[in-house]
């Protein structure tokens, strides 16, 4: 796809700047974030639950996602639009409403919703970012919170109050809480395609540090898989 391309290019451009960032140290994003105050109690007779995350390029938030331990599967897709199926090339449009967003599908009695907030702040993007992540720039590259219950909101906009306050940033969170309207699931080729790719200057240098940055930061919630 045309944006696919763009964003291989934006990567080869970029490649000699990224060269200085990551001698000077200052190329590591993640940032160690405090658990959240507030979460939702596990419970181990639960059903799977369902979460939904935008923080730029999904490749890069669905691969940090398929290696947190609970997590049965990370699915790219589109939320947040008022359009009806909509595509890669319409979302890459900017114009319909929709960002391209991850549905994660968790074991509450594994893994945490407010584990999984953690994770989403502090290795999966920049939260700081208003309508853009590195290179990519736009409203579909917003970062926004999906949520699927009042308790999922709850807890979001509780632990964003929580990181503010800490000053974890050195700039105000910009994410969106908002109740999920509907997800739609990206063509089949966006699917995996960081594990699948991960030779492609892009996913080099955006996406595997992320993932590279939550085995260190999360060794208990790393999963190789």
């Amino acid at each position: 796809m045309l944006q696919s391309f763009h964003r291989s290019a934006s990567a080869f451009l970029a490649l000699g700047l990224m060269t200085v960032i990551y001698a000077c140290g200052a190329a590591d994003s993640a940032v160690a974030l405090p658990a959240p105050a507030t979460d939702v109690p596990a419970k181990a007779s639960e059903a799977p639950q369902t979460a939904v995350f935008a923080g730029g390029c999904f490749w890069g938030v669905e691969a940090v996602f398929r290696h947190v331990k609970g997590v049965s599967g990370a699915v790219s897709g589109y939320a947040g639009g008022a359009a009806k199926f909509p595509d890669y090339g319409m979302v890459s449009s900017g114009t319909t409403g929709h960002a391209e967003s991850v549905k994660v599908t968790y074991d509450p009695a594994q893994v945490s919703y407010g584990q999984l907030l953690k994770v989403y702040f502090s290795v999966a993007h920049d939260p700081t970012q208003l309508n853009r992540q590195g290179p990519d720039t736009g409203t579909q590259y917003r970062s926004a919170i999906f949520t699927t219950s009042d308790e999922q909101k709850r807890v979001a906009q509780a632990y964003i109050a929580q990181l503010n306050g800490a000053k974890v940033f050195a700039r105000p969170i910009v994410t969106e809480v908002v109740t999920l309207p509907a997800f739609y699931d990206a063509e089949p080729y966006h699917q995996n395609y960081a594990a699948l790719h991960p030779s492609e200057p892009y996913i080099a240098i955006n996406d595997l540090p992320k993932v590279a940055h939550l085995r260190a930061q999360f060794p208990d919630l790393y999963t190789g898989k």
